[in-house]
């Protein structure tokens, strides 16, 4: 992709990307700006998630395509997840009889691993196009097959031919690679731009048509949101890749621009856009409440010539739920709340809070880079000094910092803060709305709703016990993480 981009967000040019870190908004700012915020590692780690998670997840539902995940058996055990998420947008979009993914796992055994896997591999994709006949076939690495040397794209060269007009596609997603689980977004745009897409010409550009790449997290509902939204203004959307196929791939270099809901979803694919086919771009914060989805409008709009008719539209939305917000505001003002997410429904839903007059005082992030410190400086103008925890799902850290913080509700992934009887809702749901105006008013009701009905959580920290003792929640949340 664009410049010498591997797919390792850790090592993206021109960037400093931090993933191991924890104390205070005005520090990180501080220290960050200076370029002097010290790289750490973790001497504990606890429950990572991996690239070929992202990866799986990503490319799931693609249309008239199969699945070969190389791994042992217990590496497939995301694509329960991804699967289940997949039937659910199934039933959402009307399709009926429901189905499961075309997944086939080559189940590397130890035998395997002193002998290589690729044997395995090329009966999984034969396997593959005699069962499934498909336009597409994904082959996803895990870590095993990444450590052994097995020759993925060789194989996936060799049997070009033989399975053609299947497209073999190898994805890059060996968990090792990266601490960051969003290069496994990447790894799939590399798959995509490297065996889809190859040299495709640029080709007559599509007046009015927009690439908006999307992370399998945006439900149903959201994407008709966005779409509505932007059909307004006169925008078609090219929604790639949840539910896509291999024609709406293809009609990407046609597109009068691209744009993303997640600002951390397909940013570096869209460089790569940018560079190949001179296709602008909109990078910027994630729809969810008033002003971001107002600034995320404006950013995909300007590249489509469509400022103007935006800003009326704003203005009619402005109007409209204005009274609605208000309304929000005299039951949530003044609460404090903890965001958990990925980076950015995180960031987005600490900048919606604020419509709503609740404090900002604690938040857990995947990452730290560029983009993060405008959100962070944005957020310590808005909000002043609040805890900032950067890791991949790290529960005892949270749970620890939870326990200072005492919030009164913990928006995001709600397991460990409702077993310590916190209100809690989620904003990483692809079940129900998040996304653009009319839903900000479902989800600040959500909120509203756990804050004033918390009974079920403080049950569960009644009878639930968490694995910890009183010692940790005495102890500095973040003793673990060592300057390298």
């Amino acid at each position: 992709m664009a410049g010498d981009y591997a797919g390792i967000r850790e090592n993206r040019p021109d960037t400093l990307t931090f993933t191991d870190w924890g104390g205070e908004s005005r520090q990180a700012e501080e220290q960050y700006g200076k370029k002097c915020l010290a790289r750490a590692d973790r001497t504990f780690s606890q429950g990572l998630q991996c690239q070929q998670i992202n990866s799986v997840m990503a490319l799931l539902s693609m249309e008239d395509s199969a699945f070969v995940v190389h791994s042992p058996l217990g590496c497939s055990g995301c694509c329960s997840m991804a699967n289940d998420w997949f039937r659910v947008g199934q039933a959402h979009r009307g399709s009926f009889p429901l189905r499961n993914a075309r997944i086939i796992v080559t189940n590397l055994d130890e035998k395997d691993i002193i002998h290589g896997g690729e044997e395995k591999l090329r009966e999984a994709l034969r396997l593959a196009k005699s069962r499934y006949n498909p336009k597409l076939i994904f082959i996803f690495l895990s870590c095993a097959s990444g450590i052994i040397g097995d020759d993925v794209d060789g194989i996936a060269a060799e049997l070009q031919g033989e399975l053609s007009p299947a497209i073999i596609v190898p994805v890059h997603c060996e968990g090792f690679k990266s601490k960051i689980c969003a290069s496994g977004y990447d790894a799939s745009f590399l798959a995509i731009h490297k065996h889809i897409l190859k040299d495709a010409p640029r080709g007559e550009t599509v007046p009015g048509l927009l690439n908006l790449f999307a992370p399998p997290t945006v439900s149903f509902v959201d994407q008709m949101e966005i779409e509505r939204i932007l059909g307004e203004i006169g925008i078609t959307v090219n929604y790639i890749p949840f539910y896509s196929s291999l024609e709406k791939i293809r009609r990407i270099p046609s597109a009068q621009g691209s744009t993303a809901i997640c600002k951390v979803f397909a940013d570096e694919f869209m460089k790569d856009l940018k560079e190949r086919y001179g296709i602008p771009y909109s990078h910027t914060i994630m729809p969810i409440g008033t002003r971001n989805t107002d600034k995320w409008l404006l950013g995909a709009a300007a590249i489509m010539g469509k400022t103007e008719e935006a800003r009326a539209y704003i203005a009619k939305q402005q109007e409209l739920y204005l009274s609605l917000v208000a309304d929000l505001r005299r039951r949530l003002e003044g609460k404090r709340a903890v965001i958990c997410g990925g980076t950015g429904r995180s960031f987005a839903g600490a900048a919606l809070i604020n419509d709503f007059g609740m404090r900002l005082v604690g938040m857990t992030t995947p990452i730290y880079d560029d983009d993060v410190q405008l959100d962070v400086q944005y957020l310590n103008d808005l909000y002043g000094n609040f805890t900032v925890d950067i890791g991949n799902m790290m529960p005892f850290e949270q749970v620890n910092m939870l326990h200072k913080l005492k919030p009164d509700i913990f928006i995001g992934v709600p397991i460990w803060a409702a077993r310590l009887g916190i209100p809690t809702t989620h904003v990483l749901d692809i079940k129900r709305p998040t996304l653009g105006y009319r839903n900000l008013v479902y989800l600040g009701n959500k909120i509203a709703f756990q804050l004033e009905n918390p009974g079920y959580n403080k049950k569960i920290a009644k009878y639930g016990t968490l694995p910890y003792k009183q010692s940790w929640y005495d102890d500095n949340p973040f003793k673990f993480i060592r300057e390298i």
